[in-house]
């Protein structure tokens, strides 16, 4: 079972990790949908999917409502603005380290051309 501590990242990043709560929140992008709805489609136990969508829940990427006896779940405010920054600032500094890479090899490419 997925540990939420209490930063925001390590929440959702736990969340994300696993290819079934990825599919719950691609699903949901789509339309809103009961708990019993999502077990059916990815062919799970109602307890199971309660479990998914609660960590979902926990991370703030899902809202659920409860009217009469169905509980229904829809994206939650987070829009993981936060996540796609962190991701991106790490995604830069590698572009930035691969193009120093790619200086120094063609520098040596060129002393060597000149042997």
């Amino acid at each position: 079972m997925v540990q939420l501590s209490r930063n925001p990242l390590d929440a959702s990043f736990a969340a994300l990790s696993d290819a079934t709560r990825r599919g719950v929140l691609l699903q949901l992008g789509r339309a809103d949908a009961s708990i019993t709805d999502l077990a059916e489609r990815f062919q799970m136990t109602l307890t199971g999917m309660k479990k998914h969508v609660g960590v979902l829940e926990r991370a703030g990427l899902v809202t659920t409502e409860k009217v009469g006896r169905v509980r229904t779940c829809t994206l939650g405010p987070r829009q993981l603005e936060e996540e796609t920054a962190w991701l991106e600032g790490h995604r830069q500094r590698w572009a930035e380290r691969f193009d120093a890479l790619e200086a120094v090899v063609q520098e040596l490419n060129r002393k060597e051309r000149i042997k």
